[in-house]
């Protein structure tokens, strides 16, 4: 038969997840300007790998909602991003409550003999968490800058590119690009088998034209 919970055991929880709750809502601001972090360093590492100084081209808006582009334009780092943000609560507390087993104190490198009280596992295993999160959002980040401008830079040195747009400018001319990338101020794209990288203001250009849409053929 199951032991009866003590009623002064809810006031305890209660009071253990409101500090976790105060711990991470304290570190939101912070969290945003950590993507906003992330957001510039991969796309300075995705057109370094250009020739592009990205940081000379980009607005403060751009910088702003560029941690927003990159999670709405790749689903994988929307889904990573919100499992980690789901977790960034449940997991801290799930270890602090075990905080007693072997197990968890080897994960987190507590020595044996070491004894925590309520407030001091909550700040210990919440630290924890977020030290792991920024290492494994700095290297996914990282990554993607890396990879995909190693892709961008390998298409345009063998000339291996995909003219899936089509720019019309504001004095009539049209042409089909592979597009690079775009901000709020200027187009980066490479036309046929041109191997240099043109840079178009938006105020230029009077629509580009999605021809080769992979997801609708």
């Amino acid at each position: 038969m199951k032991k009866p919970i003590p009623t002064f055991a809810f006031p305890l929880r209660l009071k253990q997840n409101m500090k976790f709750t105060t711990g991470i809502q304290k570190l939101l601001p912070f969290g945003y300007l950590f993507l906003i972090v992330m957001g510039v360093l991969k796309e300075s590492i995705l057109y370094y790998q250009l020739g592009i100084n990205i940081m000379r081209y980009s607005t403060i808006t751009d910088i702003l909602i560029s941690p927003v582009e990159d999670l709405v334009s790749h689903p994988l780092v929307f889904a990573v991003v919100i499992l980690m943000a789901m977790s960034a609560y449940g997991l801290p507390a799930y270890l602090a409550k075990r905080r007693d087993k072997n197990w968890v104190k080897k994960v987190a490198g507590l020595k044996s003999g070491v004894q925590m009280n309520d407030e001091e596992s909550a700040i210990h295993f919440t630290n924890m968490f977020i030290k792991t999160l920024v290492f494994i959002l700095l290297g996914f980040f990282s990554g993607i800058g890396v990879a995909e401008g190693f892709r961008q830079a390998k298409k345009i040195k063998t000339g291996d590119l995909n003219l899936d747009y089509t720019i019309s400018f504001g004095n009539g001319k049209t042409e089909p690009v592979h597009l690079i990338g775009s901000n709020s101020t200027y187009c980066f794209y490479v036309t046929g088998n041109n191997k240099n990288i043109k840079i178009a203001p938006v105020g230029s250009i009077d629509q580009i034209e999605l021809t080769r849409n992979r997801r609708l053929q």
